[in-house]
């Protein structure tokens, strides 16, 4: 979440976090030891959706073996097999990062009683796929370099090059405030002056994600599909407007 300050007037503005909030009123606003009267205060919100432009994927090895010498030593040889696999893919090394290293004894319950079925290691990476139309090939490597052990946590999109959405949702919740402080001003029966105070919030919205798993090790006609849809970014402005005369 982004938050900006923006100066107007010379006067110091105050970030408030107002997201999701369209609510307008008429208030008197003090300021240090004198009073900012008749002023119009109003919130505007703006929206603008584009194409993700990065995958992010969390993926791994999860081993069950006797010892946690063997299962450690198992997970470690598959999991540099997985991001041997990513970066032979084109994933940067700099785009892999590991997220999880856990070991853990398992147990068979069954028959009221309590045997040690061996020791579970599991290893998992998070990489950020950048060229989307071969993230199906990369999570196709990825997932057959791992074997039957391979495991996905899940998959996401983002939008890292936002900055042309969030100057159009800037501007549309601009034009979304001034709006509504023009209306206010007219049902009043005053004059609209200059803006003297603005606060900004910004968030981005993650699309919906649709993702068609395979098993481990299977064949493929093709790569897994990966349909990335719609990001959206929303800007929320709330602004006080003095009062002329």
């Amino acid at each position: 979440m982004r938050r900006i300050l923006i100066p107007v007037a010379a006067i110091s503005l105050i970030l408030a976090g107002c997201a999701g909030s369209t609510n307008a009123a008429a208030q008197v606003a003090p300021t240090g030891e004198t009073q900012m009267s008749n002023t119009i205060a109003v919130s505007g919100t703006g929206q603008v959706t584009g194409t993700p432009d990065t995958l992010i994927i969390d993926l791994g090895v999860q081993v069950l073996r006797p010892s946690v010498g063997e299962a450690s030593g198992e997970a470690a040889r598959l999991a540099q097999a997985v991001i041997d696999a990513l970066k032979s893919a084109g994933v940067a090394e700099k785009d892999i990062q590991t997220t999880n290293y856990s070991i853990w004894p398992e147990y068979d319950y069954r028959n009221d009683s309590q045997t040690l079925k061996g020791y579970r290691v599991s290893n998992t990476v998070s990489a950020k796929i950048r060229d989307l139309d071969k993230a199906g090939e990369v999570i196709d490597a990825a997932t057959a370099a791992g074997g039957n052990d391979a495991i996905v946590n899940g998959i996401r999109f983002d939008l890292e090059a936002d900055g042309a959405l969030i100057t159009a949702a800037r501007e549309a919740a601009w034009n979304d405030a001034k709006a509504k402080a023009e209306q206010l001003a007219a049902l009043a029966e005053v004059r609209l002056g200059k803006a003297v105070s603005i606060s900004e919030t910004s968030s981005p919205t993650q699309p919906p994600i649709v993702y068609a798993e395979a098993a481990a090790g299977a064949a493929f006609d093709g790569a897994t599909p990966i349909q990335s849809g719609e990001a959206s970014v929303s800007v929320v402005v709330t602004v006080q407007f003095a009062i002329d005369g």
